[in-house]
């Protein structure tokens, strides 16, 4: 059975920015999930995932959680996750719950 990219989605709300405590997911940089089916029942997953920041310190930590924690799921085969910085992120991005927990009305 495939992976849903909705699991994925959900999976990645573990990994929280240790600058900011709010849930990758929620503060927007996530700018895409793929999924591949593959032939002997596993899915791998491309991930495409951006920082607040290009000199984000916390940088390498976000992209390793995010590959340990896709890669934990069932029925995952290869995990990619890349770093992209376009488009450059921005605060529109985040979700209400991020704007509500960070302040940001």
């Amino acid at each position: 059975m495939p992976v849903a990219e909705e699991t994925v989605r959900e999976a990645l709300k573990v990994v929280v920015d240790p600058e900011l405590f709010v849930n990758i997911v929620d503060l927007g940089l996530i700018y895409e999930i793929k999924i591949d089916e593959q032939p002997e029942g596993t899915s791998n997953v491309q991930v495409a995932m951006t920082m607040t920041s290009p000199a984000c310190p916390a940088g390498p930590q976000l992209l390793s959680q995010s590959h340990a924690v896709v890669q934990r799921l069932d029925g995952v085969g290869e995990v990619d996750v890349k770093l992209v910085m376009e488009p450059p992120w921005t605060p529109d991005r985040m979700t209400e719950d991020a704007r509500d927990q960070l302040g940001i009305f």
